[in-house]
């Protein structure tokens, strides 16, 4: 079986910037590509780029991680194609606002099983195939993880979830010679933004950082075997300084930081 490195949410964005990070360094970690989202033109798009780059054309593979089938149907497409990740990166996901009790508990739901049931599915799914490549994970989550979330209560818990379930995943598998990073990046201006219905209020814009940056700093991150990446100075410095802020004064503030987005 070829390995490649598996990429979801490829389509804009974080995933975007991710695709064309790892395969401008494919001379460091040697694998192709396989690219996973809804979109597929979108993949195609990418897929062109990066191949129009002089590097090997990726594998377009579209799913809807929402299906409850759709880490299967990953599976079953790279086997049909003789294919089997050495590197998996879940960055698909998405976060919506408003309180928790007012919007769909379906679309809620569909949050977490795109958020958390498929990135623990994938993780798992493949630890074998990139235990032999002596590869790795590197899962997205967010500056969210390290805070409570009213007004996006669901999506802040998604991606408390994904920091620690990653955080234990880098210990259990270290044995194995298997790298597991998490990745917390702040604000950043993509489509995450609009689905989610967020309007940043200028002390938030302080700490964005672009798709780019952020995808650079996390494959160099995990390249190096780190356990969690916050991307950006800023951003590393909030985190710090919230471990020092009871929660109930976090609760809050981030209340009050949402309220002063939803009026601009």
């Amino acid at each position: 079986m070829k390995p490649v490195v598996l990429i979801t949410g490829a389509s804009s964005g974080i995933g975007t910037a991710l695709a064309k990070v790892f395969a401008a360094h494919q001379h460091e970690h040697g694998h192709e590509l396989a690219l996973v989202a809804r979109r597929q033109d979108r993949l195609e798009t990418l897929a062109g780029e990066i191949a129009a780059t002089g590097r090997p054309r990726p594998t377009v593979i579209a799913v809807d991680l929402e299906r409850r089938d759709g880490a299967s149907a990953i599976a079953a497409e790279l086997s049909s194609l003789g294919l089997e990740p050495a590197i998996v990166v879940n960055n698909a996901g998405f976060g919506l606002r408003g309180a928790a009790a007012a919007l769909s508990r379906d679309e809620q739901l569909a949050m977490i099983d795109v958020n958390v049931r498929a990135l623990t599915e994938l993780s798992l799914m493949f630890v074998d195939s990139v235990a032999r490549h002596r590869g790795g994970i590197l899962n997205v989550a967010s500056l969210a993880a390290f805070l409570p979330g009213p007004g996006m209560a669901v999506y802040y818990a998604s991606k408390a979830y994904v920091l620690s379930f990653s955080e234990a995943l880098h210990r259990e598998l270290s044995e194995r010679g298997v790298r597991v990073t998490a990745l917390c990046p702040g604000p950043v201006p993509t489509e995450f933004q609009a689905r989610a219905g967020l309007s940043l209020p200028a002390a938030a814009r302080m700490l964005e950082l672009s798709a780019e940056r952020v995808a650079q700093i996390g494959y160099d991150a995990f390249m190096a075997g780190k356990r969690v990446v916050i991307a950006g100075i800023g951003n590393r410095i909030a985190v710090s300084l919230m471990r020092l802020v009871p929660h109930a004064l976090l609760l809050r503030l981030v209340d009050q930081t949402r309220a002063a987005g939803a009026e601009k």
